[in-house]
């Protein structure tokens, strides 16, 4: 009787660990639905952050990312995450007038999300100073508008 308690035991748990690596590597089902979206509209983006810029409001700049986001500046060490910390970037950033033309650019679209990087330059109109720079925006679908989750931007590293 006892051998046949410990094989059924032993049954019972080969079947609860075979169950578990099968709802793990089951693919999840989602019910989310993607947004129809083109290259053209994840590029709009950009011009609807460079206008932002343009306000000289840090909060109307902030206004474009997600809650739950990164910013890494091209002019601080420091990353940037919560709406404070960006918006304290951008009181600093701000004064000097900054404007962001794109130079090159590759969008790559995937469901609720897309990714815009490329390079571009900005030109501060208070100090006439042009930065070139690599950037890489991430966005995500909120259902209502496209956020930034993601932004880096740095300068680059060699002169011409």
């Amino acid at each position: 009787m006892k051998s046949f308690t410990i094989a059924v035991l032993a049954f019972a748990l080969a079947g609860c660990a075979a169950n578990q690596g099968m709802s793990s590597s089951a693919p999840a089902s989602r019910t989310e639905s993607c947004k129809a979206t083109s290259e053209q509209e994840i590029a709009a983006l950009f011009d609807r952050w460079n206008q932002s810029l343009q306000t000289g409001d840090p909060h109307k700049v902030v206004a474009n990312y997600a809650e739950r986001s990164i910013l890494l500046p091209t002019v601080s060490n420091q990353p940037r995450l919560t709406p404070a910390e960006k918006e304290d970037y951008f009181r600093h950033f701000l004064p000097d007038r900054p404007s962001g033309k794109i130079d090159f650019r590759l969008v790559e679209l995937g469901c609720n999300s897309a990714v815009d990087a490329g390079l571009y330059t900005f030109t501060f109109a208070r100090t006439g100073a042009v930065v070139k720079a690599r950037y890489t925006y991430t966005y995500h679908w909120d259902g209502t508008q496209w956020l930034i989750t993601s932004h880096h931007s740095s300068v680059m590293p060699e002169k011409k």
